[in-house]
């Protein structure tokens, strides 16, 4: 008898459906083929199901097992298929009775004992099975509470492959998992590692991380080793708004498509903080691979990217970031697949101010030449350093400040103004179609809502004279004195705001590099 047995596989953050069918015959030379386009994962299937089958008492001798994974034009991937051949073999030989498995999905690998283990992208294969019209899936029980977030649809978690024989055969009860979705998103929101009140001093590096967050702006800290650049960038997420529900499907789908969801874990509720190292590859910064994995770009959507030491990156894998900075989705194109992934991240960069990393500090004497801060400067190109918005230099706090320091104020606090500019610039851009902040303005949004009276078009004529700022440095300040407008409250743009945005542009200045 042919059984037929649905499960799902991956394709980028999307599942797509997949019918197992299986034909076991008798044959005194016994064989396992598995047909439908499958890698090598799944090649290897037929090892861990026969092992599984066999140690749990069902042995499979002298028979030809032909499995086809349907449709079979399509490449599948992974182990999730192992469980669902197992079920089709044991249907096909006659040891499950029951020949309606029409309203059920499977999904699991299996050990060589039965044991059903974990596997990724349990949350899109959730959603492709409500969308279908499935009355239940089967998921390993590591998997159960991130599937389970999807309403309308039976999740149950298992253990071991006779759990689920068990439960298709009425001898075992199995209680599908239930979760209060919106309860838990709310309730762990709020809740950080880390808060601003702990730093001491640097007030106006603060402030700029109020208005980074206030806009969704891109920004860069620039100071010696030491001061501090590292320790503020890890409490950014604990100013930024909330994640919205839609927010945090799409990125707990990246993060179940990539394996990173934890057992405890079924929604994301906190903006993902992602901090890759500079030795990190262009692949694993963008996604792609043999088998498709998301990169740090798109596990950090609705989040914050760091790159901590940013010169020491390679420069390769830095420019791979200026298209994805621009358009906030990723399309990776290979030979076996082509994938479209969001990734609209707010970018935090540190790096010294030159190789020694004392140059401009107060008490530490530079040892470098303007040739070697030049080279050390230049491993940034120009085209990406035009995408960050706000630039600043992180100065050491000297020892008695840091002893004599208040407690400085809370995260939540903060939270609460960069909340309220948000809402306002939701408002504005209410009707214009994947602009969500100022930070995403394009040139005649700018013109439209970042007019400037005559006071302060002349305080930015006279900055850009004074403090030689080069052009590409008028629309970012203009981004950033909107934002810094909607902070205070205020619809128009006054000459206070422009001041404040102008010295958010360190490196534009041409005297910058000078000793």
């Amino acid at each position: 008898m042919i059984a037929k047995i649905h499960s799902a596989a991956l394709q980028g953050l999307n599942a797509l459906p997949v019918t197992i069918e299986v034909n076991v015959t008798d044959n005194p030379q016994p064989h396992f083929d598995i047909v439908g386009l499958p890698d090598a994962a799944v090649k290897e299937s037929q090892h861990r199901v026969n092992s599984a089958l066999s140690s749990n008492n069902y042995n499979l001798v002298m028979k030809q097992i032909i499995v086809n994974l349907a449709p079979a034009d399509i490449k599948k991937e992974g182990s999730g298929f192992d469980m669902p051949i197992a079920i089709g073999i044991l249907q096909s030989v006659g040891v499950i009775q029951s020949s309606d498995f029409s309203q059920y999905m499977f999904v699991g690998e299996l050990s060589l004992d039965g044991t059903i283990q974990p596997i990724r992208g349990a949350l899109p294969i959730a959603i492709k099975a409500r969308e279908m019209g499935f009355e239940a899936l089967f998921v390993p029980e590591e998997n159960v509470r991130e599937a389970a977030v999807v309403n309308k649809l039976k999740v149950y978690g298992v253990k071991h492959l006779l759990d689920v024989i068990g439960f298709i055969e009425g001898t075992t009860h199995l209680e599908p998992t239930d979760i209060n979705t919106r309860e838990e998103f709310y309730a762990q929101q709020s809740s950080f590692s880390f808060d601003f009140d702990e730093v001491k001093g640097q007030e106006q590096v603060k402030r700029a991380f109020e208005v980074a967050a206030a806009g969704g702006h891109n920004i860069i800290l620039i100071g010696s080793p030491g001061c501090g650049k590292s320790m503020m960038a890890k409490r950014l997420p604990s100013i930024l708004p909330p994640l919205s529900l839609s927010e945090s499907l799409e990125t707990t789908q990246i993060h179940s498509v990539a394996g990173k969801i934890q057992k405890e874990t079924s929604l994301i509720s906190q903006r993902p903080f992602r901090s890759p190292h500079h030795t990190i590859s262009d692949v694993a910064l963008v996604g792609g691979g043999t088998n498709f994995l998301p990169g740090e770009i798109c596990l950090a959507h609705n989040g914050v990217l760091f790159l901590d030491e940013l010169p020491e990156f390679n420069k390769s894998v830095l420019e791979t970031l200026r298209q994805p900075l621009e358009d906030r989705i990723i399309t990776i194109s290979r030979a076996k697949y082509n994938v479209t992934m969001p990734c609209s991240f707010m970018l935090v960069a540190s790096m010294n101010p030159c190789p020694c990393g004392y140059h401009h500090h107060p008490t530490h004497a530079c040892v470098c030449t303007p040739a070697q801060i030049q080279r050390y400067m230049n491993k940034i190109s120009g085209p990406l350093m035009d995408r960050i918005d706000i630039q600043v230099e992180v100065e050491s706090v000297p020892f008695e400040d840091i002893a004599k320091a208040p407690k400085g104020e809370s995260s939540s606090a903060i939270r609460e103004r960069v909340i309220k500019a948000r809402k306002i610039q939701e408002e504005r851009f209410a009707n214009v179609k994947g602009i969500h902040c100022n930070a995403q303005m394009n040139t005649s949004l700018l013109h439209k809502y970042a007019k400037l009276d005559d006071a302060s078009i002349e305080r930015l004529r006279d900055a850009m004279k004074r403090l030689d700022l080069s052009a590409r440095a008028y629309d970012r300040i203009l981004k950033v004195a909107r934002t810094i407008a909607d902070l205070d409250g205020s619809e128009d743009i006054q000459s206070r705001h422009i001041g404040e945005a102008i010295g958010y542009r360190n490196l534009d200045r041409e005297s910058w590099m000078e000793c």
